[in-house]
């Protein structure tokens, strides 16, 4: 009976140690974040908006394997991607932070998508608002996306009518 209770304690303690070891391979690959890059990624603003993210909305910023991308939290809530096409004029809501627009698409809602309007190229920033607030994370980016020159602004329809 000894034999099998200490072969026990073995496979056990053998067990733990398994565990560990996946445990510490997998939070290895998980500071990674996948990602794909977009069209004009190597553009060099995208550049001068990558070296002036930091921390955004409390969140860590993480690793990301693709130019012109970054991550924050752990999992990733916020993702952003530099290098897009300039939308064109849309329905969609636009919302003025701190001097940066953005065009609001929370067709996916928990999720919401938010993509630069008036700056070449733009930058797309999606967001978990389960996790975060979008208001904090557009205040927190405002300055590195202002990095790239704002060629155009939103409108509402109010502007585009004299009364």
């Amino acid at each position: 009976m000894r034999v099998g209770t200490r072969t026990m304690r073995v496979m056990r303690r053998a067990g733990v140690a398994s565990v560990l070891a996946v445990g510490v391979l997998l939070t290895g690959c998980a500071g990674i974040v996948p990602m794909e890059p977009a069209e004009d990624a190597n553009n060099p603003l995208c550049a001068e908006v990558s070296v002036r993210l930091g921390d955004v909305a409390g969140l860590t910023k993480r690793e990301t394997n693709a130019q012109a991308t970054a991550a924050w939290g752990e999992p990733a809530s916020i993702l952003l991607t530099c290098g897009l096409q300039a939308p064109a004029p849309t329905t969609l809501p636009c919302l003025a932070v701190n001097g940066v627009d953005w065009i609001v698409d929370d067709s996916l809602a928990p999720t919401f998508i938010f993509t630069t309007f008036g700056r070449t190229p733009a930058v797309q920033v999606a967001l978990d608002s389960n996790v975060v607030s979008g208001s904090t994370v557009l205040v927190d980016l405002a300055l590195p996306v202002s990095s790239i020159p704002q060629e155009r602004a939103c409108t509402n329809l109010a502007d585009t009518f004299e009364f």
